[in-house]
């Protein structure tokens, strides 16, 4: 099982660490109110169409209300957070609060009564913080109306973000991983389809705008949250999500071979503190003991 969780872990923090990539081409040629809810009703409807074509049962009997509220908080709140907190904020800050997600959703967590990292997970969760902090740097900004803005909405979004996956542990666990992206996806994108009456698509859209928007729906979205919740289903909200950790080393490094960026020492520093406190989150390190969460 190690093995597995390990494997769907490098699969995760791979595309979506190369995901800022194609996500930042995808807003710049439709805007970020259709990078949302476009993509999601992409998303879901591919995942959809392949299940159709494939035979795959789709079962959504426990009911649309829990799909909306996954939809809501995973997508949609999320997403609307980050999309309108990184140009307000900065990439560097946004990148530290997506990284303090596992630590909102352990706490989450306790009070669902749903999870409980043991003292070895807890310390893997705050070397893991630290080292995002000490990856992405914190950079000094001016404190202006827009960056309290662009820093509490960001803040709500990743909340939701980690409520969401404490919510499709509490409340979904008998729903599929491909009913749960589904259905996440095509409310995330109902509910963020009238934004596009103030924010529309911009015009002028090439094939390869379209080529980029499907791969980052179909592949990013649809396929990498199928197997996202797969991994709530079996170890829990807080340790799936702290992919998004490995997620962030990723993304820096793509940020330095495919950008030119540099890459300093405090940086490697603080990759490796994330790669530690990931083993120690996943329980990756020989013990005679099962842990518990």
């Amino acid at each position: 099982m190690k093995v597995e969780i390990s494997t769907k872990f490098a699969i995760l923090a791979l595309i979506w660490g190369f995901s800022f990539l194609l996500l930042l081409r995808v807003v710049q040629a439709f805007d970020w109110a259709a990078a949302i809810s476009v993509r999601a009703f992409i998303a879901s409807g591919s995942l959809y169409l392949l299940a159709k074509m494939i035979r795959r049962r789709l079962d959504f009997s426990i009911g649309i209300k829990h799909f909306a509220v996954l939809g809501v908080a995973t997508v949609a709140i999320q997403l609307i957070g980050l999309s309108l907190a990184v140009p307000r904020i900065g990439t560097a800050l946004s990148a530290i609060l997506v990284g303090a997600i596992p630590l909102f959703s352990s706490v989450i967590g306790r009070l669902m009564k749903i999870e409980r990292i043991d003292k070895v997970g807890q310390i893997g969760l705050v070397l893991g913080f630290i080292g995002i902090v000490f990856l992405v740097g914190f950079p000094s900004a001016e404190l202006s109306d827009q960056f309290f803005l662009g820093f509490g909405v960001c803040l709500i979004g990743c909340i939701s973000a980690a409520f969401g996956s404490n919510y499709s542990k509490l409340k979904m666990s008998s729903a599929g991983n491909w009913e749960q992206v589904i259905g996440a996806f095509f409310f995330g994108g109902l509910f963020t389809a009238p934004i596009l009456f103030f924010v529309p698509i911009k015009s002028g859209l090439a094939v390869v705008d379209w080529l980029n928007m499907v791969l980052l729906a179909v592949f990013c979205s649809a396929f990498c949250y199928v197997i996202y919740f797969s991994l709530v289903a079996k170890i829990g909200a807080t340790r799936s999500i702290s992919v998004e950790f490995l997620v962030t080393v990723v993304a820096v490094l793509v940020g330095a071979f495919y950008l030119n960026e540099a890459i300093t020492l405090i940086q490697l520093f603080g990759a490796s503190f994330v790669i530690i406190g990931s083993v120690l989150i996943l329980d990756l390190l020989p013990s005679p003991k099962t842990r518990r969460i």
